[in-house]
């Protein structure tokens, strides 16, 4: 018998330049882990990071929060658009196992609903061990846009956000078991025979 209320362990990336140098305040880790904390039931321990936008600093990141921390879930954000500074994607798709296209196709599919430059993301989810990592956009609306996703104005869903495919995909990859407040989010996992 599984604890349903087991602590499941986050690593939430910023990628940004000028946000790493103080320039400005970052605004994606603490949205990150705002939303998280409303959406999930669980004790949540957290691993924060602020780095630059460098390939080989974001790869030992990501390195470091799976072999080290043993993070069951890690979002960046930041970092996934297309011009030479972006790499993010790049770094996550080098220290990764497998490739999860699904969560980009979506994320991309929920953006497009508010505007037509999303085509121009190129974010990426992939696995690392047991570990799932996910970039997710810079700007906190997209965030929990991403996430959460589309409801009409009778709070019905439109387009589904990839935070209800994150707990399955976490629970076939070995990670830790997310209960999910159904309220701010939901979990799709299959019925059991």
């Amino acid at each position: 018998m599984r604890d349903i209320m087991q602590t499941i362990t986050i690593g939430v990336v910023s990628v940004s330049d000028r946000a790493s140098q103080g320039i400005y305040e970052d605004e994606g880790i603490p949205h990150l882990k705002a939303w998280l904390t409303s959406a999930i039931q669980n004790p949540i321990i957290f691993h924060e990071r602020l780095i630059a936008d460098e390939q080989a600093e974001i790869e030992a990141t990501l390195t470091a929060l799976v072999d080290h921390e043993a993070c069951d879930l890690i979002l960046t954000t930041g970092g996934t658009g297309p011009t030479k500074r972006d790499v993010t994607p790049d770094a996550t798709l080098a220290i990764a196992d497998k490739e999860m296209p699904g969560f980009g196709e979506q994320m991309r599919q929920v953006s497009l609903y508010f505007v037509p430059t999303a085509i121009l993301s190129r974010q990426v989810a992939v696995i690392r061990n047991e570990t799932l990592i996910v970039n997710l956009p810079g700007r906190p609306r997209a965030i929990e846009e991403t996430l959460a996703g589309v409801k009409d104005s009778e709070g019905k869903v439109v387009v589904n956000g990839i935070f209800s495919a994150i707990p399955y995909c976490l629970d076939l990859i070995g990670a830790a078991y997310i209960e999910v407040n159904e309220s701010i989010a939901t979990a799709f996992r299959p019925k059991k025979k």
